[in-house]
């Protein structure tokens, strides 16, 4: 695997792949990779020969008092484990590759940012939507990979491609958990021990409120979430959202309940936020 902190390097070596006819899949992350993100680059290697991956903790995506300063940081690791999965090039630039001036011009979303996850993180989606665009100028890729856990962003970045007239595809995969369920996530490290015994709780919890709408219908998804999330609070948790929402845009079901719903989910176990989300 070849790594590169410079795009003008990366773009060099991608056109000669390009030159010898190959695709270019794509898999960006923030890096301290799991098998979550492993299973992204595997994956990868089903849609094009060439599989590129980019570490980068984005600190446009943080807010004022958030954890960019404590974001665990391994790129050696990472390294180790993305040319055990095949990855044939890493980026990995540092700030000023890919600020090199103070940022004026942004990707700035529309309604969809300030919703579920914007609404608690103002600005996380201009900073995801700006980095990523970047990210996909630098590579220039056939494909990309994002996973599901992530519901909102995979939802905006797709939208952004369509919008923006990328030649890119965007494929989301579905989310890799623990064997107890816990969606698998870099900031899973910040928990103790006694919090990821209880972690679970949060899969579990959305498990049980789908299996309750589908039971006594859409009428009921005001009763039934309020009560899943009450369940939450008894057991230690401080809620954000817990919400059942369209797929196609995460607004509130409509009254006909004809649309395909998700349950999406952010709550604070200590000081570990943890998003989830099940589609119904």
């Amino acid at each position: 695997m070849q790594t590169f902190s410079r795009i003008a390097d990366l773009r060099q070596a991608l056109q000669q792949k390009r030159a010898q006819g190959e695709k270019i899949a794509f898999v960006p992350t923030m890096g301290n990779l799991h098998e979550g993100h492993i299973a992204l680059m595997q994956a990868a290697h089903t849609h094009a020969p060439t599989v590129v991956a980019s570490v980068f903790v984005n600190r446009l995506q943080f807010g004022p008092g958030e954890d960019f300063d404590q974001y665990p940081r391994t790129l050696q690791e990472d390294q180790a484990k993305l040319a055990a999965a095949g990855v044939h090039l890493l980026f990995a630039p540092d700030e000023r590759e890919l600020y090199p001036e103070p940022q004026g011009y942004f990707v700035d979303p529309p309604e969809l940012q300030h919703l579920l996850e914007g609404e608690f993180r103002p600005g996380h989606f201009r900073g995801v939507a700006t980095v990523v665009l970047k990210l996909f100028n630098a590579v220039q890729p056939n494909v990309a990979l994002f996973g599901k856990k992530d519901y909102q962003q995979l939802m905006l970045i797709r939208a952004m491609t369509r919008q923006l007239l990328l030649p890119i595809e965007i494929i989301g995969m579905d989310t890799v958990r623990a064997e107890d369920g816990l969606a698998l996530s870099s900031r899973n490290s910040y928990l103790s021990p006694a919090e990821r015994a209880e972690a679970p709780r949060l899969y579990r919890t959305l498990n049980e409120l789908r299996a309750a709408i589908l039971r006594d219908g859409t009428g009921a998804i005001e009763a039934l979430t309020a009560a899943a999330q009450e369940n939450l609070a008894q057991h230690g948790w401080k809620t954000d959202y817990l919400a059942v929402r369209q797929q196609s845009d995460l607004h509130p079901p409509s009254p006909d309940g004809a649309q395909k719903l998700v349950i999406v989910a952010a709550s604070r176990l200590g000081s570990t936020r943890l998003i989830d989300n099940l589609e119904i």
